[in-house]
């Protein structure tokens, strides 16, 4: 019989969980757990424990104990979601929680000369990025629109989208993964087509290993990535989105499972890595214009461009003024070093405000002043489209077609219909930086400024493929309410990303209830790629889909604004 909270004591529990892990990787201070506790733009709680396992038998044993003890089960990896999917959600859980960080359980096994890598759960996307290339291969995603220092196996379970035109929502078939019963008791199941021992134990430690065989390898035709959608974004008078969280078709498993699964591996496919690209930078005042060259993008070519990345003037210029310092690091720094300072910020976040004398985000006042004082990182062409412009897009293309959308360009963007620019490589480089440098501005704006704005509305919204009226107009009654907006967005796919700073003593969340409204009467559909986390509501089918993986509503439980209670009971009871 599983123990339960009564027959294994919560003292009992932490002296067992540090035999396995080790004393200093079991959290239980405050202070020690405030940057895994506290989501990066939303979401927070507390824990009973943080866990952080070295070895996936680690993970497994702690895993299993936890399970057995009626705790509930959060697991996180970089930490860097947006809506709360991966942190407690306040503190009305009907058991304790348990946090598993996932970040010291790194690894990497090529396949197949590099045509597929089976990752670990620590695995980010930079470092997976970083082997590929020595194989001139690259990941389904590379450095992402607002999640810098993503896990691999984040994107998978949340069906992350990201930059890239051709190739979709992250997904696989293939997963290693660990899925509690409806008895209480955890399992291991074996999708990754690596032939392993039946005894969890065993089977994880000979992964982790990557001492695999060439017999214990299969292939068995199960897909890593999304292989339809290059033909499905490129239906433009569908009159649904291209790709977003509530997509039935791409449920598998681990892939969009939302930690309702326990995720050891996964396994999934690379690409070739393009190493001569052009980037066309794009500006106008004329919203058909970009449309007209979307559709013209998607279907001319037998080829799909790289990347189409948009960016309104208001976004442009908060992400110049709040974004610098983010710009500059990454440049010179690289993504690498991202984690490690969201979880020192979030330390010094929680240490600072229990002073009464210090100003509230106070790091992030610090970082805007140091940011204020290094060198200008937009390249003085995109300042000049900055005014001339109100809609800004970055094209990437591969020099296969580099040729053709010049020319288009040429004709089709001209006069009083904008204007262009082929970028050197080192403004393509910083033209992206300063893009994917925008998800996080509105939130230092916010924090910098929070004595005269208010709340943020953070909405993540998938578009229908045959919407001409693309660009938002909102209405006065809620466009009053809005101190600040920042439009930007994965504009080839129709995936736009809306930040709103309201004005102060205005709610968040009246104002989203309206805004929803308004994206519901036009087809659209929410969230695109973030995933649900804390901030969006589950449909029935996909809720479905939660209780079939998670039926004891043991791990992440309340995702998708669920029941948090055992066993998916309702809130009442």
């Amino acid at each position: 019989m599983p123990l339960t909270e009564p027959t294994l004591h919560a003292d009992r529990l932490l002296v067992l969980l540090r035999q396995i892990v080790g004393t200093p990787h079991v959290l239980v201070a405050p202070h020690a757990t405030a940057p895994y506790t506290k989501g990066f733009r939303f979401g927070s709680g507390p824990v009973r424990a943080v866990i952080r396992p070295r070895t996936l038998v680690e993970f497994w044993r702690a895993a299993e104990l936890c399970v057995a003890a009626g705790q509930i089960i959060i697991v996180q990896a970089a930490n860097t979601g947006l809506t709360g999917g991966s942190t407690p959600d306040g503190d009305d859980y009907d058991r304790p929680v348990i946090l598993f960080n996932t970040r010291r359980l790194r690894g990497i096994h090529l396949l197949g000369g590099g045509k597929q890598v089976i990752c670990l759960p620590g695995t980010t996307l930079h470092k997976l990025e970083t082997v590929l290339a020595r194989h001139g291969r690259e990941p389904h995603s590379v450095i992402g629109s607002s999640c810098i220092g993503a896990s691999v196996l984040g994107g998978i379970s949340n069906n992350s989208g990201g930059a890239l035109v051709q190739r979709g929502p992250a997904y696989t078939e293939m997963a290693l993964y660990g899925r509690v019963t409806a008895e209480g008791r955890l399992e291991l199941v074996n999708h990754l087509g690596v032939k392993l021992d039946s005894d969890p134990v065993k089977a994880l430690g000979r992964l982790e290993s990557g001492a695999l065989t060439a017999d214990e390898i299969e292939w068995t035709g199960a897909k890593g990535h999304d292989e339809s959608y290059k033909t499905h974004v490129r239906d433009i008078e569908a009159d649904t989105p291209a790709r977003y969280n509530q997509d039935e078709k791409r449920w598998f498993e681990a892939s969009g499972n939302a930690g309702k699964l326990i995720v050891f591996a996964v396994r999934v496919d690379t690409f070739p890595a393009e190493k001569d690209t052009q980037v066309f930078y794009i500006g106008t005042n004329s919203t058909s214009t970009l449309e007209k060259l979307r559709r013209h993008l998607l279907t001319a070519h037998e080829e799909l461009p790289i990347a189409g990345e948009y960016m309104h003037r208001e976004a442009f210029q908060v992400a110049e003024a709040y974004g610098r310092d983010t710009v500059a690091l990454i440049r010179y720094a690289g993504t690498g070093v991202i984690p490690r300072l969201f979880a020192l910020k979030a330390w010094a976040d929680d240490f600072f405000s229990k002073s009464r004398f210090l100003p509230s985000h106070l790091t992030d006042r610090i970082m805007q002043k140091l940011g204020r004082l290094l060198p200008q990182q937009i390249p003085a062409r995109m300042r000049d489209f900055e005014k001339r412009f109100e809609h800004h897009l970055m094209l990437r293309v591969s020099r296969r077609i580099a040729d053709d959308v010049k020319t288009h360009l040429a004709g089709a963007i001209s006069g009083g219909e904008g204007d262009w620019f082929a970028c050197t490589p080192d403004e393509g480089t910083r033209a992206f930086l300063h893009r994917f440098a925008a998800a996080g501005a509105a939130v230092r704006y916010r924090n910098v400024h929070g004595d005269r704005v208010g709340e943020i509305v953070a909405l993540d919204v998938a578009l229908r493929r045959n919407d001409e009226n693309w660009f938002e107009v909102l209405p006065e009654r809620i466009a009053s309410r809005i101190e600040t907006t920042l439009y930007y967005g994965h504009f080839l796919c129709h995936v736009m990303h809306q930040d709103y700073v309201l004005k102060p003593g205005e709610s968040a969340e009246a104002v989203e209830h309206e805004m929803l409204e308004l994206l519901d009467k036009r087809g659209a559909r929410y969230p695109a790629e973030h995933n649900l986390g804390h901030l969006y509501e589950a449909g029935e089918a996909l809720l479905g889909h939660y209780r079939d993986l998670d039926p004891c509503n043991c791990l992440n439980p309340g995702i998708g604004k669920s029941t948090k209670k055992r066993n998916w009971k309702a809130e009442s009871i």
